[in-house]
């Protein structure tokens, strides 16, 4: 299988970005730009996206061309990434030397819930198939989940950088409704771990802090203040702080 397009930056210790759907590597902005100027930045393009939007991957596939094209060091992912860098984590934790998930979730636990929400992601699917690329990405981005998004940091130029092909492919094979729940395999992880979501973002909040407790001691779990589901978007400054505050804490 062909491998993920990836992007470096900067030189030091590895920080690998794994963006959310219907982003890309880029998307990680001025975020990405500060940890370039003192780490190795490599920004990956997941499956279906940006570079990488011909190759096909559910996630446990997937979160193993991540380990490849990331390689050892520290894992940041964004809910459909941070889906992605959690699997990887549990999958290859020698890749892992910490992990740290923004607005991201283990899975849905009910069997019906989850096949409710795989029937969402097909019916998505046909819809980006059908409708085009820039009518899709307007429904997107127009949900209560990225009300307190600002249009800039949205980065619409950068989304349509994507295929309605690739996108289409991402939501069968690695939507949420496809993933089997990890809950019950939280305690595996060995490495640290930073939980994030949005102070706003009340379900994934809910779903941090859980995670977090589920995990145990060697996790971490805060709040950025004044955010919704986008957290590193619509505060970068504040999410900067609270990451580097925890690299600091691990010495790197």
């Amino acid at each position: 299988m062909t491998g993920l397009h990836a992007e470096r930056l900067g030189h030091g210790p590895r920080i690998v970005l794994v963006h959310g759907f219907t982003q890309t590597g880029r998307s990680w902005g001025a975020l990405a730009e500060d940890l370039a100027g003192d780490h190795e930045v490599v920004l990956v393009d997941a499956p279906g996206h940006g570079g990488s939007a011909e190759v096909a991957a559910d996630l446990i596939t997937g979160a193993l061309l991540l380990g490849a094209a990331g390689g050892p060091g520290i894992y940041v992912g964004y809910s459909m990434g941070g889906r992605l860098a959690l699997h990887l984590a549990l999958a290859r934790p020698d890749l892992v030397r910490a992990l740290v998930l923004i607005g991201a979730t283990p899975g849905i636990e009910e069997p019906a819930t989850r096949a409710e929400r795989r029937a969402a992601d097909e019916a998505l699917a046909v819809t980006l198939e059908r409708d085009g690329l820039d009518a899709f990405l307007a429904r997107w981005l127009a949900q209560p989940l990225f009300a307190s998004l600002p249009d800039e940091a949205a980065a619409l130029e950068d989304r349509r950088r994507n295929t309605a092909a690739g996108l289409a492919s991402s939501l069968r094979s690695a939507g949420t409704g496809s993933q089997e729940p990890l809950w019950d395999r939280l305690g595996e992880l060995p490495m640290p771990v930073l939980v994030l979501a949005g102070e706003h973002d009340d379900r994934f909040a809910a779903i941090g802090r859980r995670m977090a407790a589920d995990i145990g001691a060697h996790a971490t779990w805060a709040a950025v203040p004044d955010a919704g589901h986008a957290a590193h978007l619509e505060q970068p400054g504040a999410t900067l702080t609270m990451l580097r505050t925890w690299l600091n804490a691990l010495g790197g």
